[in-house]
């Protein structure tokens, strides 16, 4: 039988992140349209993320100060 998939709690996506807490990490995760895989029974709710959309997410967001405003034509 084939391994699963590794998948992360919104904790561990926090501490990639480096968020303040994991309720940040959730409003991040939700603007740059990274939705919840699952969530296990017996983790008293916690929502699992694909860490591949996670990190892709984060690697396409703008810079610090990015005017998205200011598009060329």
């Amino acid at each position: 039988m084939a391994d699963a998939p590794e998948l992360w709690t919104i904790a561990q996506v926090a501490d990639y992140l480096d968020a303040a807490s994991t309720g940040s990490a959730r409003k991040t995760l939700h603007r740059w349209g990274v939705h919840a895989i699952g969530r296990p029974p017996g983790r008293a709710g916690a929502s699992l993320y694909n860490p591949e959309q996670v990190r892709t997410a984060r690697a396409g967001r703008p810079g610090r100060g990015a005017r998205t405003d200011k598009r060329p034509a």
